[in-house]
């Protein structure tokens, strides 16, 4: 029998953080048992960068490269979410260390973090620029409010590119998803048949998978399951090989 999306735990977990975030609260090893007693198969190790205060250190691409491919029965891609640090686009990690990464997003953290966003206009053309990095993958969650940007030239230029547009669980209202910048990204993507990865922003081991607020969300618009790289981990290693080919070639 068929599940509805609603009851689905996608086989990866795109964006995960640990203790080395400095804000999380669960180890690797923990986060990776959470995933394996619900039956996942991978999750992506996607530490903040070093421009939140307490994130991990700008090597730490470098570092995770000690870490097991395989924990347990999960596959664990090495990855990271840097920061966008301004409007003039620079990230917290250089290209130098981003190119040992498996799976790169790249997201502003307006606010708390003391990292400004700017207008409309100017954080849509950032997110362009950054997606055009090689070693970067998806924007995260471009659909939060506090970083207005136009979430159409985003999807297209991911489509374009041949990337991933990442839908956030954290970015689904808990009342509601109606009228939502949330809706809006997911029927976008809809719209242009763009691949997303579904995430869970995860900050303790409880929540690795738990995306129930975006996959309910995705099942309201019957999204096409077959646009949702991570609902099975054949999905998201064909995603990576893609990947693979398109960096073959590409120096720092």
């Amino acid at each position: 029998m068929i599940k509805k999306l609603s009851e689905v735990i996608p086989e990866v977990d795109t964006h995960t953080h640990t203790v080395i975030s400095g804000h999380a609260w669960s180890t690797v090893t923990e986060n990776c048992a959470a995933a394996a007693a619900k039956q996942m198969k991978g999750l992506c190790l996607t530490e903040h960068g070093p421009g939140i205060p307490g994130g991990a250190p700008y090597f730490t691409p470098h570092s995770q490269m000690m870490i097991p491919e395989m924990i347990g029965p999960i596959r664990v891609y090495k990855g990271m979410e840097v920061n966008i640090l301004g409007i003039d686009g620079r990230l917290d990690v250089p290209d130098k260390q981003l190119q040992y990464l498996e799976f790169g997003i790249a997201s502003f953290h307006a606010g708390g973090a003391g990292i400004v966003a700017g207008t409309e206009s100017e954080n849509t053309e950032v997110y362009i620029k950054t997606l055009q990095n090689p070693w970067i993958d998806t924007i995260g969650h471009a659909d939060e409010p506090r970083v207005p940007c136009d979430l159409e030239a985003v999807v297209l230029e991911a489509k374009r590119l041949g990337k991933l547009i990442e839908l956030n669980n954290k970015r689904v209202p808990a009342d509601g998803f109606e009228g939502s910048r949330a809706l809006e990204y997911a029927l976008l993507c809809k719209k242009h048949n763009q691949r997303v990865c579904v995430g869970t922003d995860a900050h303790f081991h409880t929540m690795v998978g738990d995306a129930r607020r975006m996959m309910t969300l995705l099942e309201s618009i019957d999204f096409p399951p077959e646009l949702i790289v991570n609902l099975t981990i054949e999905g998201f290693e064909a995603y990576m090989q893609e990947r693979r080919e398109r960096l073959q070639g590409i120096t720092v």
